[in-house]
């Protein structure tokens, strides 16, 4: 018995050793990419970390309808807003009338909860009217087979549903999104990119 020990004493030394050589190599093997774990590691939490603040970011003029002080000047960036006061001969009118769409019906259907009117008006002619309004969330669905049965062209996408037609002097742009209306009726004249900057300022 003695004998059969001694010989798993001088066989497991060996082993052992080996073992720990073995781990050694592993180790020395994975050094060089420890800075690349740590990298990607932060890189990923930071990914995480701007992902979450992008979600939970709320645009000032959203948060302004929130706190029920939305105007037409938070309403405008700052860009679009100067164009527009410096447009000769341009009066602004603020009020709650509903959109100006000579979709009437829609407007009936819809019964929107208007936030604000703006109806900038020129001189010459020329005029653009954006409201502003609170929808149902299933208001999107009607709009836009509404919208679409009188020869508008509408996109939908995973957000938005946006509709727009042109017919003489008339311009009509129309986006739904969330529980929001934005309705652009221009006549002989619209800021160039109107709707997009007005999305832009709403949503980012």
């Amino acid at each position: 018995m003695a004998r059969t020990g001694g010989r798993s004493v001088w066989i497991a030394v060996p082993a052992t050793l080996l073992c720990f050589a073995v781990v050694g190599a592993l180790v020395w093997l994975a050094v060089p990419m420890v800075p690349v774990v740590i990298t990607w590691a932060g890189d990923t939490l930071r990914g995480a970390t701007e992902r979450a603040q992008r979600e939970t970011e709320v645009q000032p003029a959203v948060q302004a309808i929130d706190d029920g002080a939305i105007d037409c000047r938070s309403l405008y960036p700052d860009g679009l807003w100067s164009e527009l006061l410096w447009t000769p001969g341009i009066l602004l009118t603020q009020n709650a009338a509903p959109p100006a769409t000579v979709e009437a019906a829609l407007v009936d259907a819809l019964a929107p909860e208007v936030i604000v009117t703006c109806a900038w008006v020129r001189t010459e002619p020329g005029s653009v009217i954006t409201t502003l309004a609170r929808v149902d969330a299933d208001a999107r669905p009607i709009a836009e087979a509404a919208l679409r049965a009188d020869g508008f062209a509408c996109a939908a996408d995973g957000e938005a549903l946006r509709c727009g037609r042109e017919r003489g002097r008339a311009a009509e742009e129309h986006v739904f999104r969330d529980d929001l209306w934005l309705a652009n009726v221009g006549t002989a004249w619209m800021p160039e990119d109107y709707t997009a900057r007005l999305e832009k300022t709403l949503w980012g």
